[in-house]
């Protein structure tokens, strides 16, 4: 089987949903609402600008999991996915996702939004695996720093590359789809990369390179 690997933000849902979950934080009064609404957009045009600092973000993004009760965190994320992220979720991408079901394809969303905000969004297109960073957990607290490498630029390739090996997988007749230029180390290593409503620095590099470019957004 031939692996299938997914983008999440801007590419299977029409936004971010690590951004999201900041807005609908601060929105619920769980954070300090001025200064986190301008930290979350200023983190988030670093990433599309490509300089963002992923440890400065990932210690902002990740203080919320460590300051609330996990139970708290859990109930709002239910709300925030119905509410937030489902009328997001392209109807293209569910019908993509379901060829390459059809296909016999596995199936991986490779993401660096961290596993609280993602795990339930890869549920919702039925993705059964899952890459992306990983909150630390010690003793069913979250901690606010990271476990392990974040699945950012590089981090991709390397996450992945662990993966593979730890399923006696190759990357032989594997896509990507993705909107980022952050994602071009992982798009370079799979055999067939796809543009996919591109950032500017993406479809030029699709173009010069031959890529296919996709819209799941029509």
């Amino acid at each position: 089987m031939a692996l299938a690997i997914f983008d999440l933000d801007n590419t299977l849902i029409a936004g971010d949903s690590e951004h999201l979950w900041g807005e609908f934080l601060v929105a619920r009064g769980l954070v300090d609402g001025a200064h986190y609404a301008r930290a979350n957009d200023r983190f988030y045009a670093q990433y599309r600008a490509g300089t963002l600092d992923i440890d400065a973000f990932l210690r902002f993004a990740l203080s919320p999991l460590r300051e609330h009760p996990r139970d708290l965190l859990e109930e709002l994320r239910e709300h925030f996915v119905a509410q937030v992220i489902v009328p997001l979720m392209l109807p293209a991408a569910r019908d993509l996702i379901a060829a390459h079901r059809g296909a016999g394809d596995t199936l991986l969303i490779i993401t660096a939004t961290n596993t609280f905000v993602g795990a339930p969004i890869a549920a919702r297109f039925g993705i059964p695996h899952l890459i992306a960073t990983e909150p630390e957990l010690i003793d069913g607290r979250y901690t606010g720093a990271v476990a392990g490498i974040p699945a950012f630029r590089e981090g991709k390739v390397r996450r992945l590359d662990d993966w593979l090996t730890g399923r006696g997988e190759t990357l032989v007749g594997s896509c990507f789809y993705s909107d980022s230029h952050n994602d071009l180390p992982l798009l370079g290593r799979v055999d067939r990369p796809v543009a996919v409503d591109p950032d500017p620095q993406l479809r030029e590099a699709a173009v010069a390179r031959g890529w296919p470019i996709l819209s799941l957004r029509g």
